[in-house]
């Protein structure tokens, strides 16, 4: 589940994006019985610019995950493949959608991972430096813009930015505060076509509920572009602004696109299980003004079914 950016992706999106301790990963779970009552949710510093939309929706979320309050929710890092469907938009700042095929994996080995589970479909190695703390490497796909999937493009003859790979850093951090589990990760991408630039992103997500068979989490991303990655995506050269009847625009460094969303897992049985989320993503910075950007919030939703092993 990677989609268009930066996004991305799907199943942490969905079905794990909360790991468990390092204690239980290498324990096993604890058989202590499922702890039932209400607990209320830590504040959390935001990781991109505050908007009213933002902070409304995320009240919203808040409340209605909340409220059930059966159980206290804690999704696995249990390995596992299989095929999911996503509907985003053509592009971060497009007015249309576009649908496709994606992987739902998840992979944590020692030391090598992969994994679709977090807003990027990405593999690599990964090490426990200290209890709750993981340092890594990883190589990620890329998605690019095609021309085909947005009629706006076409209207304009905007010419496709071809899918391709990144490489770059992470460290991730896993706690739980109570029952509550809790992971943050941050990424650093430097594209191998280096005229595209390099992006960060920050990650946080919590395990809010969980009843019999079914889990949900919330989280929230933030991902910031160097001056190269928001020109490449968002600015509009002299020479294409004569070609495309579009302003000329500079774009530069700075916060690109935020994020808030839902995840949810649903076991079908031992071996099997439906993963989802759904996803708000609102345009930042100097990318939000571009002429490029027809629609400034925008949303997805993704779905699954994993084989777990």
């Amino acid at each position: 589940m990677y989609g268009n950016e930066q996004n991305g992706a799907f199943a942490k999106q969905t079905m794990g994006a909360i790991d468990r301790s390092p204690r239980e990963r290498r324990e096993g779970p604890a058989s202590t019985p499922t702890q039932r009552g209400t607990f209320t949710p830590m504040k959390t510093r935001r990781l991109s610019p505050p908007t009213l939309r933002s902070a409304i929706l995320y009240t919203a979320l808040a409340l209605g995950l909340f409220t059930p309050l059966a159980a206290v929710a804690e999704l696995s890092n249990q390995s596992m493949i299989g095929p999911g469907l996503r509907i985003r938009p053509a592009y971060d700042g497009s007015d249309s959608r576009h649908t496709e095929l994606v992987p739902v994996i998840r992979y944590l080995g020692q030391p090598w991972f992969v994994r679709s589970t977090q807003g990027v479909l990405e593999g690599g190695a990964r090490m426990e430096i200290t209890p709750e703390l993981h340092i890594g490497a990883q190589l990620a796909y890329e998605p690019g813009r095609k021309m085909n999937e947005s009629p706006f493009l076409r209207s304009h003859n905007v010419t496709d930015m071809k899918m391709g790979a990144s490489a770059g850093l992470q460290a991730e951090w896993d706690h739980k505060f109570g029952p509550v589990p809790v992971t943050l990760l941050a990424r650093a991408r430097q594209r191998t076509d280096t005229d595209l630039g390099a992006q960060f992103d920050v990650r946080l997500s919590a395990g809010v509920f969980q009843r019999g068979s079914f889990s949900a989490g919330v989280f929230t991303q933030g991902t910031w572009a160097n001056a190269k990655s928001a020109g490449a995506f968002y600015g509009i050269t002299p020479q294409q602004s004569a070609a495309t009847g579009l302003p000329a625009y500079s774009a530069g460094s700075g916060w690109l696109v935020s994020s808030i969303g839902v995840l949810w897992s649903f076991d079908l049985g031992p071996q099997w299980v439906v993963v989802g989320n759904l996803e708000s993503r609102h345009m930042q910075g100097d990318a939000a003004h571009s002429p490029l950007v027809v629609r400034e919030s925008n949303y997805a939703v993704s779905a699954g079914v994993a084989y777990k092993f």
